[in-house]
């Protein structure tokens, strides 16, 4: 498994842990039962501390991405998939509220930012 820590992110590292294996999950690179690198051996790895990742691996849990079993360690949750389309429409609504914002800055009107979205629809339909 990579994962990709960045000293630039503005994110704290086990945010960026988190984000990162919830998009694995999501994206069907990690599959439901596969088996997550211990707390220990992931820090280690990543070369960062055990409580890092155990906040990492705490929120996965807490928010039902991973399910942990004492003395044999963590696993990718089974899911449902309307918890998964749920947390996937989620992730685009933080994405069109960064965009909305940034259209605001550039006083993009309404319909502009409407037909801007229509073409990348479009464009998304055609290499799909």
């Amino acid at each position: 498994m990579i994962i990709k820590l960045s000293n630039n992110s503005n994110k704290p590292i086990y945010e960026q842990i988190t984000d990162q294996l919830k998009q694995a999950i999501l994206a069907g690179v990690l599959m439901t039962g596969d088996a997550l690198p211990s707390i220990r051996a992931l820090a280690k790895e990543l070369k960062i501390s055990v409580m890092t990742t155990k906040r990492a691996y705490a929120d996965l849990e807490r928010d039902g991405f991973i399910e942990t079993i004492a003395g044999k360690g963590s696993y990718v949750a089974g899911r449902n998939q309307d918890f998964l389309r749920e947390e996937l429409i989620r992730q685009v609504e933080i994405h069109l509220t960064k965009a909305v914002s940034v259209a605001k800055l550039a006083n993009v009107k309404k319909e502009e930012l409407h037909e801007l979205l229509d073409l990348l629809l479009e464009d998304s339909d055609e290499n799909h």
